[in-house]
């Protein structure tokens, strides 16, 4: 009869504890915990009725699983292979078609997982699962740009010089001006964070004028010197050089700066020619990434500026003094790590692609 007691199921040394662990365990599969509990069950000589019950299944799943951990112990348990032969995936066809333009009946310019997979009729996991495998993603562009600059190799070795060995008695000196920082003021009050719920602002916003942030970063400290100024032109670059002249009024000074032409102005090299403290160490063209201070920039735009809701141009300018206060207050060096020719090496242009498979 169906309620007869089944005689109790030998377990194998060892085998208790594991089965055990499998029931409590929040990682393994559903599946194999239920046969741990059949199999448990059934060494304590319950009905095979009853233990389809408890564990809730058929009492012809419990006879399986008893028949299959009777033959081959906990091996017995997992599940076994499918019969008939394994479907073939060709990924090298999925990646090469991926890197491939889509045909122009499509007029797409780049595949999504569904388009691909209806074009070579197979299924959109399969394709996911191939992207994900050789690290393709069609939705995904960047840009980039090479340098043109004939003095590349120099100026990158003279500037990551200066930030491996700074000179001895020396301070160098990231210099640059972010401009056109907007004051931007937000057309209803900011909903601020709740639990579970993000800070929130209209999409669309007041402009009340723009700023030029110039700054001298001291990498060896990351101390921040900073002016803000209506505009970016030679004379505010002056006035920025000599508050740097009085903010460092014995040491000499290295000063990163990028190729733009107010750096350059006749006006600027007759006062640089004048105050022999200074030396000027230029980025290369289309190299601005190399001046420190642009990893700065990018500090007081994400924690400061961003976010900010600023009423007038005069209150954008207070609360960027006032970052620069508190930054001082916590600032930490900045330190390169790149030689010049890992940077060299790596600004050789690379190939457009390349399927590694």
């Amino acid at each position: 009869m169906a309620n007869s007691p089944a005689p109790a199921l030998a377990l194998r040394e060892g085998d208790r504890d594991e089965l055990v662990s499998w029931t409590r365990s929040t990682a393994i599969r559903a599946g194999l915990a239920m046969r741990a509990r059949i199999v448990l069950l059934a060494s304590e000589g319950l009905a095979n009725a009853r233990i389809a019950s408890e564990v809730g299944t058929t009492t012809t799943s419990v006879w399986k699983w008893r028949n299959r951990y009777a033959e081959a112990g906990l091996a017995g348990l997992d599940d076994a292979a499918r019969s008939g032969r394994p479907k073939l995936v060709d990924d090298e066809r999925i990646i090469t078609a991926t890197l491939t333009a889509p045909l122009k009946r499509y007029g797409v310019t780049h595949w999504s997982s569904r388009l691909l997979a209806g074009h070579l009729k197979i299924g959109n996991a399969t394709v996911a699962r191939a992207w994900r495998k050789y690290g393709v993603q069609p939705w995904r562009s960047e840009t980039f740009k090479f340098s043109t600059d004939p003095e590349l190799v120099g100026k990158v070795t003279d500037v990551v010089g200066l930030y491996l060995a700074p000179p001895e008695n020396a301070i160098v000196l990231c210099v640059d001006e972010k401009s056109q920082i907007q004051a931007l003021d937000r057309t209803a009050p900011m909903l601020p964070m709740r639990l579970g719920d993000p800070e929130k602002r209209t999409h669309d916003y007041k402009r009340h004028g723009t700023t030029t942030l110039f700054a001298a970063l001291e990498i060896a400290t990351g101390h921040v010197t900073g002016a803000v100024k209506p505009k970016h032109r030679r004379q505010e670059f002056l006035a920025f050089l000599r508050q740097l002249d009085r903010a460092y009024p014995e040491q000499d000074l290295h000063l990163v700066m990028d190729n733009y032409a107010t750096h350059k102005t006749p006006e600027v090299k007759d006062w640089l020619d004048k105050h022999p403290r200074f030396h000027v160490h230029f980025t290369p063209t289309s190299g601005s990434w190399l001046n420190l201070v642009e990893v700065w920039f990018g500090i007081i735009d994400k924690q400061a500026i961003r976010r900010g809701i600023f009423t007038s141009v005069k209150d954008l300018n207070a609360k960027i003094r006032q970052f620069i206060t508190g930054w001082n207050n916590r600032k930490h060096a900045f330190v390169w790590t790149k030689t010049a020719d890992e940077i060299l090496t790596k600004a050789n242009r690379q190939p457009t692609s390349d399927t590694r498979h």
